[in-house]
């Protein structure tokens, strides 16, 4: 795979960046902003990202995993408050089982730990992610597709992206059948997408460290020229691009790879990326000392987003699990 961007893919990228930078919240306070909220979504909604994976003419998704995961790690790294997990993986869900195009205020439920795609025998605790404007949640119903109704509930595990648990509700059911290798199709793109949303993650808590680095002084001089604190930062900043090279393959994998190959890929990316998130992000609140472990640093914002991004579809354990099951040494103890 040839991992430089395309004219086009980096052109993407700095459109993600330029709304994100000019509508995203700069502090803590600006979660309470509804207007600045309302027209970041509206900015995202407006571009069509929510839908690069929608069906085209023929069946094949507007875009690829690439493209999508490029729109996700931007908006991570600058903890946008709006839907794009969720409504992109339902927009997915869809075109792999030949069911009617979905609107953006569509999300998808997962069980109960958050590991696999929810069932409708199964959605006692089931958790629908990102709801954000979400009117309805897709879950399995035998092999086929199904909604069930979101009602108030929000949980702010991520202060960027509420969840909510469904109050057992009835399901009902959507055209299009779901096979095997399309929830293994599905899984990889779900996988790939939380890696890059990882990535942003690391990326932003990264550079706030660095520039609190650059402003904090003691004894006379900035804490960035402390060696200490320079190792630290330079830890992170490797995990970051280690980061950032195995979620770029996941990426690329989903639509070249098959469905079992480019699972595996992302599994191995999502273990190598949930692990490395949680360093990095504590890392940046290390770096900012007690302040840190205040509300009004953005530190912890990051540790809680990438804390949710490696729990959505399986984190270190259960995405090893799933190459051991590639491989056939892992006793079926993976999760689809």
């Amino acid at each position: 795979m040839d991992v430089r961007l395309s004219p086009e893919q980096q052109a993407l990228r700095d459109s993600v960046a330029q709304a994100v930078h000019r509508l995203g919240p700069k502090t803590t306070r600006d979660f309470d902003d509804a207007e600045r909220s309302a027209k970041l979504d509206a900015a995202v909604g407006g571009a069509g990202w929510r839908e690069l994976r929608a069906a085209d003419d023929n069946g094949r998704p507007l875009a690829s995993g690439v493209e999508a995961a490029i729109v996700a790690e931007e908006l991570a790294r600058g903890l946008a408050d709006v839907a794009f997990l969720g409504p992109t993986l339902a927009a997915e869900l869809r075109r792999l089982a030949g069911a009617p195009a979905g609107s953006s205020a569509e999300t998808v439920a997962l069980s109960a730990g958050l590991g696999a795609l929810a069932s409708d025998g199964d959605l006692a605790g089931a958790v629908a992610v990102d709801v954000a404007g979400a009117a309805s949640a897709l879950v399995l119903d035998a092999d086929r597709l199904a909604a069930v109704s979101l009602v108030a509930g929000d949980t702010l595990v991520d202060l960027t992206r509420p969840s909510t648990v469904l109050d057992v509700p009835t399901a009902r059911v959507v055209d299009g059948a779901v096979g095997v290798e399309d929830i293994d199709r599905w899984t990889a793109l779900g996988l790939a997408l939380t890696c890059a949303d990882l990535v942003g993650a690391m990326r932003g808590a990264v550079e706030l460290a660095c520039e609190y680095a650059k402003q904090r002084r003691q004894y006379g001089a900035a804490i960035g020229s402390f060696q200490a604190v320079q190792h630290l930062l330079a830890d992170a900043h490797v995990m970051t691009e280690g980061s950032r090279s195995v979620a770029l393959h996941a990426a690329w994998a989903v639509d070249a790879l098959s469905p079992s190959e480019a699972l595996a890929a992302a599994a191995v990316a999502k273990a190598y990326c949930a692990r490395a998130a949680r360093t990095v992000c504590e890392t940046s609140i290390q770096v900012h000392g007690g302040i840190g472990n205040t509300w009004e640093c953005l530190a912890h914002v990051f540790l809680r987003r990438a804390l949710l991004s490696s729990d959505i579809l399986g984190g270190v354990g259960p995405s090893l699990a799933r190459v051991l099951d590639h491989h056939g040494i892992g006793g079926g103890r993976g999760l689809r």
